[in-house]
Formats: C-alpha cells, structure tokens, sequence
C-alpha cells in the first residue's frame, strides 16, 4: 500500500475553522485526521502541503518510521503549525491502519480499559454575562445531563486582577456552584492569562467552592512558573493543551507542575504521542484529560485514547456546536449519565464528507482570549448534544 494523496479541508465552525486532513492510498483505502490549530489555518494548509511532499509514494502502515522520520527532518523541530500538521497525518495513518484490520484503533493500542469516559463541558455559558446569568445557564446544562461544566470566568482580565474583577469572577463561580450543588464537577479555566502572584491568590480564593482543578492559571512559556503556583495552591492544577511534544511534556512531570495534563491529539503528535505522554504520566499518577474542544475527527481520535489508557480522567467536549458538524462527518455518539461510549467501528470510526465540507468554506475568525470575555461562542443557531 502506498500513499497516494493528502488533502486539507478548513470547515467554517463559527468560532474557528476545523482543519480536517484526509490520506488517500493506492488500495482505496481513506485515512482522516484532525489539525484544528485556531487562527492560524492558513499557515496549516502549507505545512500539510510540505507534508505531503514527503509522504506520497511511502507505506501509510509504517505509522511510527513516518513520523519519526517528519518530526526528525523538520529542523526547526516542528513548532505548533507544522506539528499540528503532522498530528493530523499521524491520526490518519491509524485510522488507515484500523480500516486495513478491520479493527478499532483502541485494538490496535493493546484494547480497552474503558468502555465509556466521563466528559465536561465548554462553552455552556453562552450569552451569559453577570453571575446570576451564569447561574442559570449551569441549572439548564444540568437537566440536560452535564455532570462536569469549565468556564473562565474572569473578563478581561490579564496578568494582574483587580479586586473588584475578583469579586465579580468569585460571585459568578458562587452562582455556578449554588445552581448545580455538591454532585457536579467545576472546572476552571485561567487560559494562561495571570503571572505567579495572582494565579496563587486566585487559586486559594476558588478552594471554597471545591474546583475539580484550576487549569492553565500561567501562561505555558515558563513550567517553572506553572510549578510556583502550583506548589502553593489548594486546589488541582492542570496544563498541557500548548504544549507539542513528549519532551516538553518529560519536564513538566520532572518538575510536577501540574496535578492533570491536558494534551491535544491535533497538536501534540497525534495518537502515538499522546498514548505515550499517557504512560509516562500513568508513572507519576498524574490523570490525563486531554485538551478537546476542536471538531467530529478530533474528538474520535482522543475517544480511542480515553478506551485504553488506564489513567484516562475525564474528556473535554463542546456543549453545542454548529448545525451542520452533522452534515460533514458521519459522526454518532452515545451520550448517558455524563459519560460517552466509546465507538467500535473500524480506524477512528468516523468518515468526512467532501462535498459538505466544501459548502463551509474557511471564514476569518479571531477569539479574544485577554482582551473581551469568552461568553458569546456558541452559534445563534446551534445544535445541542445533551
């Protein structure tokens, strides 16, 4: 077998554009991947292209050679674009490589420890903006299932925050945890925004509220600074979603800077590399919950992690997305008692169609992470998964 092609589709997701990445072989057989890298998609579309050149005419079975020999040759040693790139062609092998046995790609990585995964949910809170809002946006997620919901409730806040934007953030995680009780998990989002001082102070303000953790309070340039807070606060830290590689990963766990890791299967090498941060992590007790807020082909590559890694925690998801991810993946998933069931079909088990995703061409996007609150992301017209 011998591959054939690589094509890039950018599909118009409201917020961002999702990067799928297909492999085509002489035998017929199809491989997809995901590469959702926000805002930069352009730049992705080139460095699939310098891919490809690499990769055609060679055996998509040889997953581990291929990408070894990518990540080797790229002398800049593949910073995000080019390795995101390359996690999508990496997912795509395997599910090459599933579709050709005929098996799941969890077989493939020793079988299943989970039949289902526990997830929580992004972007519950659309449209809200003071804490009572806030509050009623959570009671709603909760009759429709959600056992475990993650927000950044601090605005426009950046390195530093003012007393009265510590109120105002304090208050709406106070109305949160009131709608929702004691059974349903917080989890708190810094988006790498504050400096060492200020991550600390905040996480010892969150402990009364009982935060399953405080993610990326820091930005993820310095672990050092990550470990400072986290050696200092009262609740679980979690990091990783911008981190590329299984080095960087080896120092945060040398340095234990974060209690769970959040790694991204678009960004961080693909399923190799995350099944391999997952082990090493598994040796520290360190839980992994991967980064998952991307689209359909993403999110059933890390559902194939979540079935064989025992130390697999819990699994981000969007609580809502565009009317149309229906339409370009065959995507079905099972949802029940805040958990998703993990598919069985054969490589990731999930198909894109071309002609749909060309009628959601890319569209310029920018989020604003530190200078406007992340409140309104979901579509005015958006399609519920609970």
């Amino acid at each position: 077998m011998k591959i054939t092609d690589i094509k890039t589709f950018l599909v118009d997701c409201f917020r961002t554009n999702w990067a799928f990445v297909k492999v085509y072989t002489d035998e017929g057989i199809t491989g997809v991947g995901e590469a959702t890298l926000e805002y930069k998609e352009k730049s992705l579309v080139g460095a699939v292209e310098h891919i490809k050149e690499a990769l055609v005419g060679k055996n998509p079975l040889q997953i581990e050679k291929l990408y070894q020999d990518t990540y080797r040759d790229s002398y800049w040693r593949c910073g995000p674009v080019l390795q995101s790139a390359l996690s999508a062609v990496e997912i795509a092998l395997w599910d090459i490589l599933g579709k050709h046995l005929g098996v799941p790609v969890y077989q493939l990585l020793g079988g299943k420890v989970n039949d289902q995964v526990r997830i929580y949910v992004n972007a519950w809170f659309a449209g809200a903006k003071t804490p009572e809002q806030f509050g009623e946006k959570a009671r709603i997620a909760v009759q429709r299932g959600v056992t475990a919901m993650k927000w950044d409730p601090f605005g426009k806040s950046y390195l530093e925050i003012s007393n009265q934007d510590m109120d105002t953030a304090l208050r709406c995680v106070a109305a949160v945890r009131e709608a929702v009780g004691d059974k349903v998990d917080l989890l708190i989002e810094g988006h790498g925004r504050f400096n060492v001082p200020t991550g600390i102070k905040i996480a010892k303000e969150l402990e009364q509220f009982k935060p399953m953790l405080f993610e990326e309070p820091v930005p993820p340039d310095n672990l050092e600074a990550l470990k400072a807070v986290r050696d200092k606060s009262p609740v679980a830290i979690s990091a990783g979603e911008r981190l590329y590689n299984l080095k960087q990963f080896k120092d945060l766990f040398e340095m234990r800077a974060a209690d769970y890791i959040q790694p991204d299967v678009s960004h961080a090498g693909g399923i190799m590399e995350l099944k391999k941060i997952a082990a090493m992590a598994d040796t520290y007790y360190i839980p992994f919950a991967p980064h998952n807020p991307s689209g359909p082909v993403a999110n059933a590559a890390t559902l194939q992690l979540a079935a064989c890694c025992s130390n697999f925690s819990i699994l981000e998801i969007m609580y809502s997305d565009v009317p149309w991810r229906a339409d370009v993946t065959n995507e079905k998933l099972h949802y029940e008692n805040g958990f998703i069931t993990i598919p069985d079909g054969p490589g990731l088990g999930i198909e894109i169609n071309e002609e749909e995703c060309l009628k959601h061409p890319y569209q310029p996007h920018t989020l604003r992470h530190y200078t406007g609150a992340l409140t309104d992301i979901r579509p005015p017209e958006s399609k519920f998964y609970f």
